[in-house]
């Protein structure tokens, strides 16, 4: 490993990004779904700040009881304030949780990086959102009946109650879709809104993210057994539907359904399909006309040719350098070679490395509101 870590870093040379660490994770028998994620998130840096400044503020509490915030929260401070700016750390605490925590991830099969993805997201938003409530009931119990009848203050409160909690991972990671049904007999539309951490996009063979996109946007006819009950009409009626992108998320993650149930086998099947992801994407099917422009950070790529078996690396942009990591091991990468992880154009093909999880971040100089 430390020939592997000089080797970046003779690579890098003077231009190793100061204050940056480089650091392969050990893989404990099949947790490489494990690593390639929590890479690409390391290299999310509104997401790794805002970590690390949890950690910073909450490391006080040592008696506090172990959850997958406080072990993601410590792996990652962990890599950032080691000395060496390269080499392997072992995530065995992080594991140990996310094992003790869910069934799923306990056996040594071949695990979902999108479903634990999925899974780690959403148990950081819970963890959050328990911590917050606590400490506003703490603050409402502690609190001296003179502050409580201080007028400025209970409104908020109550104010605060109805709305849901927008923690930082929300403002990283969620954007809002809105369902949008248009009876075809009254005209009638009926806009239903929904939040995502991740679109989870239908493939094609020879294909782009952007078409993907579109698909996903695209008008679907309900009739026959589908029609759609209209309010107004009291009725069964036929109606269009589509899906649009309310607003935004800042950093977009991307899922490509890569494995697909096929009924004749009566098994998943992995889709190698050759499926173009920009390394600049412009997110078109908004509701709002204003194109957001994203720029390409990282990709979890699933390698293997079947569902149940493989293995998982990510490749990573950090500081205009594009890095492999592979478990334990971190090379440089340049960025031409990302395109050969877009898919095979045959069905059969010796190249099994294939996108699977691709994370935008939302460019800045977009923000023209």
């Amino acid at each position: 490993m430390g020939a592997a870590g000089s080797k970046l870093e003779k690579a890098l040379g003077d231009q190793f990004p100061e204050g940056e660490r480089y650091f392969g994770l050990e893989n404990f028998g099949n947790t490489c779904y494990c690593n390639s994620v929590l890479q690409a998130l390391y290299f999310c840096v509104p997401f790794r700040e805002q970590l690390l400044d949890y950690y910073s503020s909450n490391k006080n509490g040592a008696d506090a009881e172990d959850n997958l915030l406080t072990c993601l929260a410590d792996l990652f401070t962990q890599i950032s304030s080691q000395k060496k700016k390269t080499g392997v750390i072992a995530p065995k605490r992080f594991v140990q949780r996310l094992k003790k925590q869910n069934e799923l991830f306990r056996s040594y099969m071949h695990q979902d990086a999108h479903e634990f993805l999925n899974f780690l997201l959403n148990e950081l938003v819970d963890i959050l959102e328990k911590e917050a409530q606590n400490a506003k009931n703490e603050a409402e119990t502690s609190s001296p009946p003179e502050k409580i009848a201080n007028g400025s203050k209970n409104p908020q409160a109550n104010g605060v109650k109805k709305e849901p909690l927008v923690t930082w991972v929300h403002k990283n990671f969620q954007g809002i879709l809105t369902n949008e049904t248009r009876c075809l007999r009254c005209e009638t539309v009926t806009a239903r809104d929904e939040t995502f951490f991740d679109l989870s996009l239908d493939i094609e063979q020879n294909s782009s993210i952007t078409s993907c996109l579109k698909n996903f946007s695209s008008t679907e006819t309900l009739n026959a057994e589908d029609k759609f009950f209209c309010d107004k009409c009291c009725s069964l009626q036929e109606a269009q539907k589509r899906m649009k992108i309310k607003k935004p998320p800042h950093i977009l993650v991307i899922h490509l359904k890569r494995f697909k149930y096929i009924e004749q086998l009566g098994r998943y099947k992995k889709l190698s399909y050759r499926v173009v992801f920009p390394l600049e994407l412009k997110l078109s099917n908004t509701v709002e006309d204003a194109d957001s422009e994203y720029s390409l950070f990282a990709v979890v790529v699933h390698v293997g040719s079947g569902p149940n078996h493989g293995h998982y690396v990510s490749l990573v942009k950090s500081h205009n350098h594009w890095l492999f990591f592979d478990d334990e091991n971190v090379e440089m990468i340049d960025e031409s070679a990302v395109q050969t992880f877009f898919g095979s154009a045959q069905e059969y093909s010796s190249n099994t490395d294939h996108g699977y999880i691709l994370f935008y971040e939302r460019l800045a100089s977009e923000n023209k509101s």
